[in-house]
């Protein structure tokens, strides 16, 4: 089966019987949890490829059940060996993997009859986007229609990151480059990726022939790995460094020999003198998953940091949300409910976007009008989780460090003694209470642990807090010192 066959009823039949093997063998509890999200995106040659919603879904299926999801299919594809699970994005799944001789076939004949390397041609078409049109060459990620230039609200707190992306867009439309690299970091949910999908609109719009790859991290990883199975890593290597401009968001994501990659990458299109734009959450200096020489290059270039939005900026944000509510459904929002969103909602802007959505929801279920006693209600857990501080790994590995006297070098490494056991394991459960990572980023930031090694050490430290009082006062202590 191909993914040409995707659409067929026979291709849905088939998810139809396998969801329900696999719901006989886990029973309807687990396959609720792990497996009523999936969605089958297409099979090729050996390899499944399933899609979830969700980063840690994603990681958790691949890891815990792939054996038992290949043996689903196995019933009625025989060849199935292989499982692949990617996160879809505004609902839909990249990259697909087409076979070559599938996607060649819809490329113009202009482009069929050029000339290409024999490794380009054989990797390129497995990373084309399946809706890719001709000149189209986002063919990464998928790109949020939504996240343009006009649709930043800019700020005190971002109005550099707005210009800095601004010029470089201007710039490679006019086969020019300004900074390079750039990197644009900040805590979740202040426009770094609205920013990244921003410069490729802008360019894209200009100039369609323009050679521009947005990469979420995990996608860069999917995409080198892939290649790598399918012994094609040199024509992803060539894809790469034939672009034009490269963004790579969640920088944060990124490890093992993919990491590794991207260096190459980076050092080879900045010589060549392609523009490169990354956005991550911590300055380059923190992004230990890379070598020193990686970090540097990033340092060295131009880093744009994104602070948390004052009252000002949330205001102006909520009113461009609640203008284009009125506008698409005709309801109002007074000042006092822009107000009261702005001065209570001080997390980051995707809660700012989802207070007027609920508000919008809220409307249209009840017809209450929007008032501030129903903004209230509505955004209770919005507010209460306000004023919680934002704990890293890197925090939690210094106090925990500092605290038990055990170096951090020392809690990443492989060492099994009891003097430094304990404290990893509190460090771990700490990762696991304050911090949204998922277990398999909790493990890697470890030493590269597996996660049920992190699991195990939750539930170690969960259990010692139930049966030593003066040990969990001492955990409290930490967690208000982390959150402090």
């Amino acid at each position: 089966m191909t993914s040409s066959e995707l659409a067929s009823p026979d291709h849905r039949d088939l998810w139809v019987r396998v969801r329900a093997r696999l719901k006989a063998a886990v029973g309807e509890d687990v396959f609720t949890s792990w497996f009523a999200r999936l969605e089958l995106e297409e099979i090729v040659d050996d390899l499944v490829h399933l899609s979830a919603p969700t980063r840690f879904l994603c990681s958790w299926v691949q890891s815990n059940y792939a054996d038992r999801i290949v043996e689903a299919f196995r019933n009625d594809i025989p060849e199935a060996a292989r499982l692949q699970v990617t996160m879809r994005v505004n609902g839909q799944a990249r990259p697909r993997l087409a076979p070559v001789a599938e996607v060649a076939a819809e490329a113009p004949a202009a482009q069929q009859a050029a000339p290409a390397p024999a490794a380009v041609a054989a990797a390129t078409p497995r990373l084309l986007r399946d809706t890719a049109k001709s000149g189209d060459a986002l063919n990464g990620s998928a790109i949020d229609p939504r996240m343009t230039f006009e649709t930043f609200v800019a700020g005190s707190a971002n109005e550099m990151a707005f210009g800095v992306a601004k010029q470089i867009a201007s710039a490679a439309i006019n086969n020019a480059v300004t900074f390079n690299p750039v990197y644009i970091h900040s805590t979740v949910g202040l426009g770094k990726s609205h920013l990244l999908n921003g410069i490729a609109h802008a360019v894209s719009q200009a100039d369609p022939s323009k050679n521009i790859v947005y990469l979420t991290a995990d996608h860069f990883m999917y995409h080198f790995i892939t290649a790598v199975q399918r012994q094609s890593a040199l024509g992803f290597k060539e894809w790469l460094r034939r672009v034009d401009l490269l963004l790579i968001d969640d920088m944060q994501f990124l490890q093992g020999k993919s990491a590794t990659e991207f260096g190459h990458t980076l050092g080879t299109l900045l010589t060549g003198a392609k523009q490169v734009v990354v956005a991550g959450d911590a300055p380059p200096r923190d992004l230990e998953m890379l070598d020193e020489r990686v970090r540097s290059r990033l340092s060295g270039g131009l880093v744009v940091p994104i602070t948390s939005f004052d009252q000002d900026l949330r205001r102006d944000i909520v009113q461009r949300r609640a203008d284009q509510a009125s506008a698409r459904f005709g309801l109002h929002f007074p000042g006092p409910v822009v107000d009261y969103i702005a001065r209570s909602v001080i997390s980051h802007g995707r809660d700012l976007d989802g207070a007027v959505n609920r508000l919008v929801a809220a409307y249209q279920l009840t017809g209450e009008l929007v008032t501030v006693p129903l903004a209230e209600k509505t955004l209770a857990d919005l507010i209460r989780a306000r004023d919680a501080k934002r704990v890293r790994i890197e925090d939690i590995l210094k106090v925990v460090s500092r605290h038990y006297k055990v170096p951090r070098n020392e809690l990443l490494s492989a060492r099994r003694s009891r003097d430094v056991v304990r404290p990893r394991q509190i460090a771990m459960y700490l990762a696991k209470a304050l911090t949204s990572r998922s277990l398999p980023e909790i493990g890697r930031r470890f030493g590269g642990r597996d996660h049920t090694t992190v699991l195990h050490s939750v539930r170690k430290v969960e259990q010692m807090i139930k049966d030593d009082l003066e040990l969990g006062q001492e955990i409290e202590l930490l967690k208000r010192m982390l959150e402090e």
